[in-house]
């Protein structure tokens, strides 16, 4: 039978609740007032020592790890020689403060650590970024670019991904002192600022700032703005965005040179290469971190996407190469950076990813040509005796040869795809290639080639990494592991890895440097590339330009309002 307990027994809770209620009645002004809490943290990402050694696993688990103990062969270096500075000098094991002098290779180094499984080096570098000081001394100036895409992207990677949040709380103390760069009267963002005083300072350009510094702050300081509520955070990087898409600008050709005052285009190149690069790669990018939801930057995106391949990209006569170059007033320069290699990888993203958004011809143009364009990346180390590429082919092949643009073949205009089955087969060649170029044209040229000096290998070993996770095709794994087997053997030092002055020649000669993005990009693509599961899953996190993993997340009602997104 139910018990019934006497009402006098349940008056004190009656009269509790109500009290309670009456309170928060009454204050229910005060908190509608406060501003909202930022949003909790990503999720931290689990930490993957090893794969296991079985089936077909076994061999590229065994890849991985030798990609992880080469990062440690070149960290516990640093540790040891340059710890108190931003960069190692391997041949000489001495240390050089190039940028700020915030101990940039650890710092720019600690998602590797953590997506790597190295714990103990992670924790042990938490402790150290706790104790920064980015306070610059008077008449010492941080490079806006550089610190933003480095400094701020590491530290923001590094917590999305573990959660911890001394790193969010370093990354806004940055985010806030950087923030005077933009305080010009374009709002496009000055060479340089220093951190305590907030003067800035010129580049060599003097009065301009090239399309790559201007555009690769957005997916940093969004990502900052959301897990921050800081308004200001989004609306400096957002004004940039809307300079641009209301800019008077040809057909998507953003020119590599800006007025820093007027902000408007100084000049007429249209390129992929050093002034442009990572520019490229944020519009793409903002609209996935995003969550797709701002029109403007895809809009952005397949302008500048469309004019790349109507206007730069050729094919060489002999071999049938695809390449990617620059135009100033329609004139080609012929010259093809090894820093446009990203290019590739981008356009391989963009097919995977913008569904519907992209018309299925043009994607299918985007598909071939980063197939092609990878496929060119590559044979700049085949080529060469140390299987290493040269950082550019100013007199190789592509500016002997010259060859024929691919406009002629393939016509991508509002999603449509001219020039006939004879002529799309011709340009479709390019993706395929011999198997093995050695004997026949050289594609590069003799001038000074690298494993990491202009992001030159960084850059093709993210494409290869691209076009593995879009395509599923394993030559692209191969073809990266070529290269590490390159960089072991041309590259490595006793305390670590040097940048090489020519790879002509083997045993190649060596520069007394050690990039950070040694450590942050070309040894985290690798990792990445030789692990069979999908750790960083490309429809959950946006790399920057640096690799430094940001995740996708989805603006709130109140930032939508407040930040002005439609």
């Amino acid at each position: 039978m139910p018990v019934y307990r006497p009402l006098s027994r349940l008056l004190p809770y009656t009269v509790g609740a109500i009290f309670l209620w009456g309170l928060l009645y009454l204050a229910w002004p005060f908190f509608d007032h406060l501003p909202p809490l930022p949003p909790p943290p990503h999720a931290p990402l689990r930490q993957h020592p090893h794969f296991p050694p079985h089936g077909s696993s076994r061999k590229w688990g065994a890849r991985a790890d030798a990609v992880r103990h080469a990062f440690l062969h070149a960290y516990t270096g640093y540790q040891e020689h340059a710890g108190q500075g931003d960069e190692l000098k391997p041949v000489s094991e001495g240390s050089v403060d190039n940028f700020n002098g915030w101990r940039l290779t650890l710092v720019d180094g600690m998602d590797t650590m953590w997506i790597m499984g190295l714990h103990k080096e992670f924790y042990d570098a938490l402790t150290t970024v706790a104790e920064l000081d980015f306070h610059l001394d008077e008449g010492s100036f941080a490079p806006f670019f550089e610190t933003v895409i480095r400094y701020l992207g590491g530290l923001l990677s590094a917590y999305a991904l573990s959660g911890e949040p001394v790193l969010l709380n370093r990354a806004d103390d940055l985010g806030s002192m950087l923030l005077p760069a933009m305080s010009t009267d374009s709002g496009l963002p000055m060479y340089a600022v220093n951190t305590k005083t907030g003067e800035t300072r010129e580049g060599w350009t003097r009065g301009i700032v090239l399309w790559a510094e201007a555009l690769s702050c957005q997916l940093e300081y969004k990502y900052l703005a959301h897990i921050t509520g800081r308004q200001e955070y989004f609306q400096r990087v957002e004004h940039i965005m809307d300079l641009m898409h209301d800019a008077n600008v040809t057909d998507g050709m953003f020119p590599t040179k800006w007025n820093l005052s007027k902000g408007i285009p100084t000049n007429t190149q249209f390129s992929v290469g050093a002034f442009a690069d990572s520019a490229h790669e944020y519009l793409l990018k903002q609209w996935l971190l995003t969550s797709k939801s701002e029109p403007q930057a895809l809009d952005l995106y397949l302008r500048a996407s469309t004019s790349i391949v109507e206007n730069l990209l050729y094919l060489t006569p002999n071999r049938r190469l695809l390449y990617v170059t620059d135009v100033t007033n329609s004139h080609p320069s012929y010259t093809f950076e090894h820093l446009s290699c990203f290019l590739p990888g981008l356009l391989a993203l963009g097919a995977h990813t913008l569904g519907a958004a992209l018309d299925p011809r043009v994607r299918d143009i985007h598909a071939w040509a980063a197939q092609g364009l990878a496929y060119t990346c590559w044979m700049t180390y085949a080529d060469h005796e140390t299987g290493a590429g040269a950082r550019r082919d100013a007199d190789g092949a592509c500016a002997a040869e010259r060859g024929e643009p691919v406009r002629r073949a393939v016509a991508v205009r509002g999603g449509q795809v001219g020039g006939g089955g004879q002529a799309r087969g011709r340009a479709a060649r390019a993706a395929g290639g011999p198997a093995d170029a050695r004997g026949e044209a050289r594609l590069s040229g003799a001038e000074g080639g690298v494993f990491s000096e202009a992001g030159g290998v960084v850059k093709t070993v993210e494409s290869f990494y691209l076009m593995w996770r879009t395509t599923g095709d394993e030559v692209w794994r191969e073809r990266g592991w070529a290269v590490f087997q390159a960089i072991e053997r041309e590259a490595k030092t006793k305390s670590g890895y040097a940048s090489l002055q020519s790879v002509e020649k083997s045993p190649a000669p060596k520069k007394d440097e050690m990039p950070s993005f040694f450590l942050a990009e070309t040894l985290k693509y690798l990792y990445l590339l030789f692990t069979d599961e999908e750790l960083i899953p490309l429809d959950q996190w946006v790399f920057n330009t640096e690799a430094h993993p940001l995740p996708v997340f989805q603006w709130t009602e109140w930032e939508k309002k407040a930040y002005g997104i439609i």
